[in-house]
């Protein structure tokens, strides 16, 4: 079997899409028809995904937060996280948290992280049943320690 030729065309054949759609067949697909509904994702593209996807946030706030790159890489990576987690733009809401970051008071970061209704909706939504719900705890904590 010649996959090179067998990949083009089946590339050729299904196209490209970067976002989910039903198929004829109405199974959730992406990608170059990529059934997910019936396949979904193995590991290693979960964790292929996971890391582009967190090396795009890390860049977007290179480029958004003047002082980011002045920051340990514990902070960053609380930063990253936060950013992975809700989005950038909602991170970049944290005008308090930011500014205190950029001065390096962390002790009132990692204050104004708890009172941000970010935390709340962990407490609220998912106490203490998984691990997400401790995260704003968790990297409030970090942030304010620059330690893991």
């Amino acid at each position: 079997m010649n996959l090179d030729l067998l990949i083009w065309h089946l590339q050729l054949s299904e196209g490209y899409k970067n976002k989910p759609y039903l198929c004829p067949a109405k199974k959730l697909t992406i990608g170059y028809g990529r059934n997910l509904q019936d396949n979904g994702i193995s590991k290693d593209e979960a964790d292929l995904m996971l890391k582009n996807d967190v090396l795009n946030v890390k860049l977007e706030l290179e480029d958004r937060l003047s002082f980011f790159g002045d920051l340990d890489d514990v902070r960053q990576n609380v930063l990253v996280e936060m950013g992975y987690n809700m989005g950038v733009p909602n991170l970049l809401k944290f005008k308090k948290t930011l500014q205190f970051i950029k001065e390096q008071d962390y002790e009132s970061a990692s204050e104004e992280m708890l009172n941000s209704k970010w935390h709340r909706d962990f407490i609220e939504y998912a106490p203490n049943t998984h691990i997400s719900a401790l995260r704003s705890s968790r990297l409030s904590k970090i942030l304010r320690e620059g330690a893991y």
